[in-house]
C-alpha cells in the first residue's frame, strides 16, 4: 500500500483537517462542494477515524529497537524493512556541535563507552532536575563518540549485536531515510525528537540544537509542511520558538509517571511537567496540556500532540486475573474506553501520535501486543510509536482497511482550485 502522510492526509493539501494549517473559510467551500456532490457523507464513511481519513502511520521508536540496538542505521534499516512509514532518532549534540542519534544526553545505558574511557570522563549535570552522574555525549567529540559501540539497553532483549554498531550522526540516519525511500519506492519520512532542550541550552547556548536541526531538516526536504517530517518535544518553549522557524510539522509530548489503579496517571517529577514549565516557575502539569484549554494552545504552535498511551484508553486494576495466569499485572486491567482526549485534539485540529507499544512490555488491559495496538487505532490515533515495526504494520492490517480511494476521487472535483494557506518562517500557525 501506498503511505500517505498527514500532510498529504487528503488531495487538498496538508491539514485539510487542522485549522492551523488552512483558511477556515477554504475548509468550509470545501466540505460545501462535496456536500453538493452528494459524497460527503459517503466518503467518511469510508475513511479512518482519525484527524483526516487516512491510514495511521506506523513510527519506529529509534527504530527496530526491540529486535536491534536502539538509535543504529540498522535498527533503523530493520524497520523500514518491516514497512516503517517513519523512523525516529533522539537527538543530541556532542562537545563540537555534532548532532547524534541517542535517546539521553548519556551514553552509559545505550553504549561500551565505560569500556572503553575511564570514570575521569564522567560528569555530574542537573537533568530534568535530577543531579547525574553519567558519560555525557556533550563531553565527547564526534572523533570519540564514533569509537563507541552500541549495546541494547533492555535485559530482557537479544543481546548478541551488542558491540556490532556504531552512533550515527542525524545526517547519516537522513541519508539512510532517503536511500531507502529511492530504494523502495515509498516515502520513509524521519521523526526527530529534540532531547532535553533546556540542558542543551545552558551547555551550547539558546536553541542552537534547534537550529541546527532546523537547518540539516530544511537542506533535506525544503521548508514545507508537506514534507515526510515532524519534530518533537516534551518542552513547549522550544516548540514555539521552532513554529517561528520552520513549516515542517510539529509534535507536542506529553508525559507521566505511572497510571494509578483507577486509570487516572500519576504526575511524579521529573515527569510531571514540561521542565521548562519548572525552569520558569508554571504550575501546569502534563496533564493541563491535555484538557480543552491545553489542547486550544498546543494548536497555535504544533499539529500535533504525542501522549503516552494510558492518556487514550482509561483501564481499571479492579482485581481480577483476567489472562488466568494467577499473577495481577497491567494485562489484567479492565478496558473501560477512550477517555475523550483523541476526539478533543482532533476537535482542536491536531493530530494523535501514541507512545509507547512495546511486545515486551506496558500493555494495558491486553496481553497480545498486535490487539493493543489496533485497539488504539480504532480508537483514532492517527500514528503509533512502536519498538516492533512488524508488530504495528500487522495490526494496521488486521483492522479492517477503509476505502479511501472514495475520498481522493470527490477532493479531486475541487482540490485544484485549493491552495493551502502557508505560513511563512517567523509567523506563527494560525
Amino acid at each position: 500500500m501506498s503511505r500517505l502522510y498527514k500532510s498529504q492526509i487528503t488531495p487538498f493539501g496538508a491539514g485539510f483537517y487542522g485549522t492551523t494549517r488552512m483558511n477556515i473559510v477554504k475548509q468550509t467551500a470545501v466540505i460545501a462542494a462535496l456536500a453538493t456532490a452528494g459524497l460527503m457523507g459517503q466518503a467518511q464513511a469510508q475513511t479512518w477515524n482519525t484527524l483526516g481519513g487516512a491510514a495511521p502511520i506506523i513510527i519506529a521508536h529509534r527504530g527496530a529497537s526491540g529486535l536491534l540496538p536502539e538509535h543504529t542505521l540498522a535498527a533503523y534499516a530493520k524497520a523500514i524493512e518491516q514497512g516503517a512509514d517513519f523512523i525516529e532518532p533522539d537527538v543530541v549534540l556532542t562537545k563540537d556541535g555534532v548532532m547524534i542519534a541517542r535517546h539521553e544526553p548519556v551514553l552509559d545505558g545505550t553504549t561500551d563507552v565505560a569500556s572503553k574511557f575511564g570514570a575521569d570522563r564522567q560528569t555530574t549535570r542537573v537533568l530534568d532536575g535530577v543531579s547525574t552522574k553519567a558519560y555525557f555525549a556533550s563531553d565527547f567529540t564526534l572523533a570519540e563518540i564514533k569509537t563507541l559501540r552500541t549495546i541494547q539497553p533492555r535485559a530482557s532483549r537479544d543481546q548478541s549485536f551488542n558491540g556490532l554498531y556504531e552512533i550515527p550522526t542525524l545526517q547519516e540516519v537522513v541519508n539512510l531515510a532517503k536511500a531507502k525511500s529511492v530504494q523502495t519506492g515509498r516515502s520513509i519520512g524521519i521523526y526527530p525528537e529534540v532531547k532535553h532542550s533546556a540542558f542543551h541550552s545552558a551547555i551550547f547556548g539558546a536553541r542552537v540544537l534547534e537550529d541546527k536541526l532546523v537547518s540539516t531538516l530544511h537542506a533535506a526536504y525544503g521548508n514545507s509542511a508537506a514534507a515526510p517530517v515532524f519534530i518533537q518535544s516534551f518542552e513547549v518553549s522550544n516548540l514555539k520558538y521552532l513554529n517561528g522557524q520552520t513549516n515542517l510539522r510539529l509534535v507536542q509530548l506529553v508525559d507521566a509517571d505511572d497510571v494509578k489503579p483507577d486509570g487516572s496517571l500519576s504526575l511524579v517529577a521529573p515527569y510531571a511537567q514540561p521542565y521548562d514549565f519548572v525552569l520558569g516557575g508554571d504550575p501546569r502539569t502534563f496533564a493541563d496540556l491535555l484538557t480543552k484549554a491545553g489542547l486550544a494552545e498546543i494548536a497555535t504552535y504544533a499539529d500535533g500532540i504525542g501522549p503516552w498511551k494510558p492518556y487514550l484508553l482509561k483501564t481499571v486494576d479492579d482485581g481480577v486475573d483476567r489472562d488466568g495466569d494467577g499473577v495481577i499485572t497491567a494485562s489484567d486491567r479492565r478496558i473501560d474506553g477512550s477517555t475523550g482526549v483523541i476526539e478533543a485534539a482532533h476537535e482542536a485540529g491536531l493530530l494523535v501520535h501514541a507512545y509507547t507499544f512495546r511486545d515486551d512490555a506496558g500493555k494495558y488491559g491486553v496481553t497480545d501486543p498486535a490487539l493493543e495496538i489496533a485497539t488504539y487505532l480504532k480508537l483514532g490515533v492517527d500514528g503509533v510509536f512502536t519498538d516492533f515495526t512488524a508488530t504495528g504494520v500487522a495490526a494496521r492490517s488486521a483492522v479492517p482497511e477503509p476505502g479511501v480511494a472514495l475520498l481522493c476521487l470527490a477532493g479531486l472535483a475541487v482540490a485544484a482550485g485549493m491552495k493551502r494557506q502557508r505560513r511563512a518562517p517567523g509567523e506563527a500557525k494560525s
